[in-house]
């Protein structure tokens, strides 16, 4: 069978999350526009098309991208009557049902008046209207009057571990034994821990978007799903040849290109002076390299902290911070081929720890979580500090086998006063002498467990 349909095939199989976010808000009783954002190819498309499709008794969609003179439909006046009066020129086959109708406007960044239309909708209130687009952080200044206060937002990124536990045909009963292990601290069974090892070192070099997890489970095959993520990176590549207007495109490459030499540096602080060909003031040069890959939503900030202490986000030291990619399939697919086969053999435990650290970024970050982490002179560093449930807590990701926890103990005292302490690692479930809380790599997908 040929590997695209047979990859259309298995999408349909993907069970998301989003599709309850959309429910939640198609059945709330003060509903606004709805704006789904993300990345590239992270499967905005297919579960809205979906969601249109079998919870609306009219649906309506429109691609800006591959029909550019769809937006003739909202220049000029913007009020609902008239919107839809174009529409129905264009639709002429479809019936406009009031309360019962969903309009898809899909890249909506290449059409700014309809983005300015969901306050009109909204206000008027007979159509729900979903609009979805990989680049509006990039585009925004073309968007003449934002609809604020007439617009949700849901952010979509590519299958969390769950949702890829899910694809794999684990069952949800595995899934809560799990969860209920992490949230009493207590052993999961030999086999259940070796399984879901397992199917993390699958999501570590499969990553989560949708094509190449759909292509890895109908083949098993690691280098077609490598196939599939590096036909994405070049995807990355050719928006910002097309996108990254003002900027210099081979400075913007250049910084995205780095970032797996960044992360395998022993302290993993993303430097200027480590991207290749670097001339001039790096960061004023290659700042805004960065800001663009960060609303292009291909990668995530992780800022040092003055101190571990809430709040968080008051505490950021803007001028220092790390860079993780958001989908560690597609950093492990930026690396050497020779180490893609030495993860296949090892797992998440080698390369310096940055496979793991990302992995876990990655899953604190799926899990609504802002990324934050603590160093102080090179000699004390906590690869994350988070806020769980109102204790400051904080967690390491360890790819080798060292049980010790020299930066918790220290974080942990009374000179600092962190309130819990996590670690990481390769094992199983239990809680130390000194209060540090040890679990599997994959329960950092499980935060809410904690």
């Amino acid at each position: 069978m040929n590997i695209y349909i047979l990859d259309s095939m298995l999408n349909r199989m993907l069970k998301r999350k989003i599709t309850d976010d959309l429910m939640r808000w198609k059945n709330g009783p003060r509903k606004k526009s709805l704006l789904v954002r993300g990345a590239r190819q992270v499967g905005k498309t297919f579960s809205i098309n979906e969601f249109g499709k079998n919870n609306y008794g009219a649906y309506i969609y429109i691609n800006f991208e591959e029909n550019p003179s769809y937006k003739d439909i909202f220049a000029g006046d913007r009020d609902v009557d008239t919107i839809m009066r174009k529409m129905s020129m264009a639709f002429k086959d479809k019936e406009f049902i009031p309360g019962d109708t969903l309009i898809f406007l899909d890249e909506i960044q290449n059409c700014p008046d309809a983005r300015v239309a969901f306050k009109f909708f909204t206000q008027d209130g007979r159509y729900d209207v979903i609009g979805s687009g990989s680049l509006l952080g990039v585009l925004y200044k073309e968007v003449s009057s934002y609809p604020v206060g007439y617009e949700d937002v849901i952010d979509m990124r590519s299958l969390d571990f769950e949702e890829f536990l899910w694809a794999m045909g684990v069952g949800d009963d595995s899934i809560a034994y799990v969860r209920e292990c992490i949230s009493r601290k207590e052993a999961i069974d030999d086999f259940t821990l070796g399984e879901f090892e397992k199917y993390l070192k699958q999501y570590m070099l499969v990553g989560g978007m949708p094509e190449a997890v759909s292509v890895f489970r109908g083949t098993g095959h690691y280098g077609q799903a490598q196939t599939v993520m590096k036909g994405i990176l070049g995807g990355y590549m050719d928006d910002v040849s097309k996108y990254a207007v003002g900027l210099d495109k081979n400075r913007v490459r250049a910084t995205f290109l780095s970032i797996p030499a960044q992360l395998s540096k022993r302290n993993k602080k993303f430097t200027y002076v480590d991207i290749e060909g670097r001339k001039g003031n790096g960061r004023n040069v290659y700042g805004d390299g960065l800001s663009w890959l960060y609303d292009a939503g291909v990668i995530d900030f992780c800022h040092n902290l003055q101190k571990p202490a809430l709040p968080l986000a008051g505490n950021k030291r803007l001028n220092a911070f790390k860079v993780y990619m958001k989908d560690t399939g597609l950093l492990v697919s930026m690396m050497e081929d020779d180490l893609s086969f030495a993860l296949r053999d090892d797992g998440i435990y080698v390369n310096k720890g940055a496979i793991a650290e990302n992995l876990v970024a990655e899953m604190i970050s799926k899990n609504g979580h802002p990324l934050t982490y603590f160093e102080r002179r090179g000699t004390l560093e906590v690869d994350f500090i988070l806020n769980l449930k109102g204790a400051v807590t904080a967690v390491e990701a360890k790819s080798g086998g060292n049980k010790q926890s020299k930066s918790l103990d220290v974080v942990m005292s009374d000179k600092y006063g962190v309130d819990r302490g996590i670690k990481l690692e390769r094992g199983n479930i239990h809680v130390d002498g000194k209060g540090v809380e040890h679990y599997p790599i994959f329960a950092a997908a499980f935060l809410e467990s904690m």
